[in-house]
């Protein structure tokens, strides 16, 4: 599993930019991020290569953040796969929260992060199915 960070951002001129500029400046590598916004605050979600440092650095910034698990599966990048990995959680029925498709790849696949409310019982699942799950190691590296 990997660990996610999800910030609470206010939508103010230069309060994203703060947010990056933090991580960036201590060395901070952004590997996937989502923003869900509404007309007056936003919600980043992001997979960084150090997630307890991060995590700290946007707090000390004044930013409200938290970390939460969330799965990372490879997925076929041809019609249909993300279908089969939905299939998989469809039968076990565990309900996708959000998902989020990721920055760079490993291979000529597609990588998504999902967030689901049953994290182990989803992982033990996919993982059972033959999909190729993601370590933390391995998405840091990408």
């Amino acid at each position: 599993m990997i660990r996610q960070i999800s910030v609470f951002v206010e939508n103010k001129k230069g309060r994203l930019y703060s947010l990056t500029r933090a991580l960036a400046d201590h060395g901070i590598d952004l590997k996937a991020l989502s923003i869900a916004d509404t007309s007056e605050f936003g919600i980043l979600r992001c997979i960084v290569n150090k997630p307890d440092e991060a995590l700290k650095i946007l707090r000390d910034a004044g930013f409200t953040a938290s970390m939460t698990k969330v799965l990372g599966i490879e997925v076929e990048d041809t019609p249909g796969g993300l279908a089969q990995v939905l299939q998989v959680l469809h039968e076990n029925e565990i309900s996708v929260e959000y998902l989020y498709s990721f920055v760079g790849t490993m291979s000529e696949n597609a990588i998504v992060i999902f967030h689901v409310k049953e994290t182990e019982k989803a992982f033990e699942a996919l993982k059972g199915s033959g999909l190729k799950m993601l370590t933390e190691e391995m998405v840091y590296n990408i």
